[in-house]
């Protein structure tokens, strides 16, 4: 079996090469994903915090792994539902924003299917776009703008408040 790093570099020159990304669900069953899921997800603050479930990061072995492993082939893993908890606003600690706590399990999974599908779609993505992507943000964003433009006609600015607390935003109607 191929190690995850040799794994995450097909992947990534097929992204790049514009080639079909085919047998995602196998690559799941590599154990090699999942400790280098692990090695991204452990150190974080919220590794800790227990989901709808007492399991934590404290309780991650091989064992825990090769269990999901036999799961996912046998098509039988279920996620989990989310711990629901409101957590203060940076910018007004008195307002709240709801935030999903899943358990470690569907944590590290997510994290494994992140990895490929990020190894795909990262090289396809253009070089001016900033979000949700590794090393670039508002910052990059913002340091391109500022020294490669040089004339802007306009610009949009958004905020969509509370947008997913609401149906109607993200719903569509069906015409008639």
């Amino acid at each position: 079996m191929q190690t995850a790093e040799q794994l995450l570099a097909i992947i990534h020159d097929r992204g790049q090469r514009g080639l079909p990304l085919e047998d995602v669900y196998r690559q799941l069953y590599n154990p090699g994903l999942y400790l280098a899921a692990y090695g991204k997800i452990s150190r974080n603050d919220g590794a800790m915090t227990k989901g709808v479930t007492t399991e934590t990061v404290d309780g991650m072995s091989e064992e825990k792994i090769a269990g999901i492993i036999a799961l996912l082939r046998e098509e039988k893993y279920r996620w989990a539902p989310v711990r629901r908890v409101n957590i203060p606003k940076k910018n007004n600690p008195a307002k709240t924003r709801p935030l999903g706590i899943p358990t470690w399990s569907d944590k590290l999974l997510q994290e494994v299917i992140r990895l490929i599908l990020e190894a795909y779609f990262e090289p396809r993505f253009d070089d001016h776009s900033h979000g949700f992507r590794p090393a670039r943000g508002c910052g990059t964003a913002i340091r391109e703008i500022h020294y490669t433009w040089r004339g802007t006609t306009w610009f949009i600015e958004g905020d969509i408040k509370g947008c997913f607390e609401h149906p109607s935003c993200y719903s569509v109607p069906v015409p008639r």
